[in-house]
């Protein structure tokens, strides 16, 4: 049967001489692989501009649930982005949730509600000021969480003030263990899971060191809840750049 469904391109892989096998993001169908035949051709009909990471598209698919590897009917933009596509620091941002995406979303379960988040996270990072950007990671990794099923909880106060990797809560003494971070950070970190709206990052000043302290701590809470996270590829480019 064919569907039409919204997607998110999160990875393209050339196979063959022309074509490709894209990793998208759908709208109602969760994660699913394509197989896309002559995309990768000289002209005016090369398609393979659409297959960029972060790209939303609106897609027409045949799909059969027995099948690894499903087709492509048509295609087009669902929204063109302004800037994240000839922006380095936010093009850079967004291959990081991209990455993160692919590791996280490990089997193909349809979720809307968190289709939609996603999809308006890449929106808001394209009309992002820089303040906004610079956090951005940090707010995608902390919102994300929580459809994943492992939510930072935010109990901070004065006396539980360090915050526990692993439990993903604030504790009320400073421990030694590696999953415990500094109170400095710690504070940091309420003050973004706070954050409602990419707007209200404007108000959240962080500097450069504790930005890169915060994303390598979310980046070992993913590897404590999701099997073979592995490490970050796109983290260290992320925090030269921000």
């Amino acid at each position: 049967m064919i569907y039409s469904t919204k997607g998110i391109v999160l990875r393209a892989i050339k196979y063959g001489e022309t074509s490709i096998i894209a990793s998208i993001f759908t709208e109602i169908f969760g994660i699913q692989s394509y197989m896309v035949n002559g995309v990768r051709t000289s002209g005016k009909t090369s398609k393979a501009h659409f297959f960029q990471p972060s790209s939303l598209l609106e897609l027409q698919v045949y799909h059969n649930e027995l099948k690894n590897l499903q087709r492509i009917k048509e295609l087009k933009w669902s929204i063109l982005y302004k800037n994240i596509l000839s922006d380095v620091t936010k093009n850079t941002v967004a291959l990081y949730m991209v990455e993160l995406l692919q590791k996280s979303l490990k089997q193909p379960e349809a979720n809307a509600d968190l289709f939609h988040f996603c999809e308006d996270a890449f929106l808001q990072l394209d009309i992002a000021n820089d303040e906004i950007t610079a956090n951005f990671p940090i707010y995608f990794s902390l919102q994300l969480a929580p459809f994943l099923g492992f939510r930072l909880q935010d109990n901070y106060s004065e006396k539980r003030n360090v915050f526990n990797l692993r439990e993903g809560n604030f504790s009320d003494a400073e421990s030694s263990a590696p999953d415990h971070l500094g109170v400095d950070i710690s504070f940091h970190i309420s003050q973004l899971l706070k954050a409602i709206h990419p707007e209200d990052l404007s108000e959240i000043k962080i500097n450069r060191n504790i930005r890169r302290t915060i994303l390598k701590s979310m980046e070992s809470y993913y590897a404590w809840h999701i099997p073979e996270f592995g490490s970050m590829k796109t983290l260290p480019v992320l925090s030269e750049i921000l």
